[in-house]
């Protein structure tokens, strides 16, 4: 599987050990950056991680910030991605499951690396349950569809 992974400078150090892990689980890791731990603007990494995804080449994204919280506002924005914040298990599951999430978003200052570790394994070990939930995506479709003047 290839993954495209980015962060701001509050994500970097989770983003590292974020790579280091796919490594470890045979995953291709597209680093998108940032390189260090100095300030940088999170919307153009969050954006590109989106558009590596959106394009096929990547089978899924993973953004980091301190919340993570803009990080997945800022992906979202780019046409077909479906990025969602996952501070646990639970909701990163499900957003695999209901809402075929591409996209995973974290955030370094509020869940241990330990544990993203382990929600990054369960987002992207689960599948898409398809069947009654793919009206409500053809829904979201649409609407980003109208809202993109198509």
């Amino acid at each position: 599987m290839r993954v495209a992974v980015g962060s701001d400078h509050a994500g970097f150090d989770l983003k590292q050990a974020v790579l280091g892990h796919l490594e470890k689980r045979g995953e291709t890791a597209v680093d998108l950056g940032t390189t260090s731990t100095e300030p940088v603007d999170y919307p153009p990494i969050c954006a590109a991680v989106s558009r590596v995804v959106v394009a096929g080449e990547a089978d899924a994204g993973i953004v980091i910030g301190g919340s993570g919280q803009g990080e997945a506002i800022a992906a979202n924005k780019v046409h077909g991605a479906r990025a969602a914040l996952c501070p646990n298990e639970f909701t990163a599951r499900l957003a695999r499951e209901h809402n075929n999430a591409n996209v995973l978003s974290l955030g370094s200052r509020i869940v241990a690396e330990a544990f993203a570790l382990v929600i990054v394994d369960v987002f992207l070990d689960t599948g898409f349950e398809g069947g009654r939930h793919e009206p409500r995506l053809a829904k979201i479709t649409d609407i980003e569809q109208e809202e993109c003047g198509a």
